[in-house]
């Protein structure tokens, strides 16, 4: 009588943790979107050169009252970058999903952490550049006239189009085409750009929209603006709102990990 067998052991495929973060795919994926990107030389002037532009027209808009200038163009100089980033990565990522490069990427060994990162990494490099680009030209050109320091400033103005981009990449999930996500701007950007304190002070604001307002990142980014423009030093207000913008970009990039789906649209 035979013995009976025992069924062999097959050794198990250890895979890579799919929200394992590695630091070269993350680079591989910043790679890629930096390489597609240049050869999309329209957006690359949008995210660059659309707010200098703005900041230029804005300047000589009020060429007769330089102080309107000074009042508003720190605010502005956060919001330009924001809105261009949000738009051009909403759109970029939308593509991404729509045309199956999303989908096929996600059936590699490639974590959702590593595709987020990777995208955050390329667009905020471009972010880097965008925000040195408009802080150079309102200080040491359009004459802005800031009491802190101008590093501050930039290091804000970063942070805002590091939020945008953030915002951009969250939002394509809803997004069936381009043009919705082009509509997501509305709904995003502009409640925001109403409540931030750039028309009026937020604490002027009938009480409910005050709260709403107090909830929504872009009013930390103005303000962390303002802080600069009239101290010195950096101060405990300026920290909070720095940490606040942060802690959002953050936050949406999480989201917007967990929005990633085998399933295109």
């Amino acid at each position: 009588m035979n013995a009976p067998t025992t069924p062999a052991t097959v050794p198990a495929t250890v895979s890579a943790p799919r929200f394992a973060l590695s630091l070269s795919r993350t680079l591989a994926t910043a790679a890629r979107v930096l390489l597609q990107l240049r050869h999309d030389p329209r957006s690359i002037a949008l995210m660059l050169l659309v707010p200098c532009l703005m900041l230029f027209l804005l300047r000589y808009v009020f060429d007769g009252s330089p102080q309107t200038f000074d009042a508003i163009g720190a605010s502005l100089l956060g919001i330009f970058p924001l809105i261009t980033m949000f738009l051009i990565t909403s759109i970029a990522t939308l593509r991404e999903r729509t045309s199956g490069t999303l989908e096929r990427l996600l059936a590699m060994p490639l974590g959702k952490a590593d595709l987020i990162a990777g995208y955050a990494l390329a667009f905020g490099l471009l972010a880097v550049v965008q925000s040195a680009l408009a802080t150079g030209l309102a200080v040491w050109f359009l004459g802005l006239d800031v009491t802190g320091s101008a590093w501050l400033l930039l290091l804000v103005a970063l942070l805002d189009a590091l939020l945008g981009t953030a915002l951009g990449l969250f939002v394509s999930a809803f997004a069936a085409s381009e043009f919705q996500a082009v509509q997501f701007m509305p709904a995003v950007i502009f409640p925001q750009l109403l409540l931030c304190g750039l028309f009026t002070a937020r604490d002027n604001m009938q009480p409910v929209l005050e709260g709403i307002s107090n909830v929504l990142p872009m009013s930390y980014a103005v303000d962390g603006m303002n802080e600069v423009l009239r101290n010195t030093d950096v101060t405990a207000d300026f920290l909070r709102d720095v940490l606040v913008v942060s802690a959002c970009a953050l936050l949406v990039l999480s989201l917007g990990a967990a929005t990633l789906r085998r399933r295109t649209a």
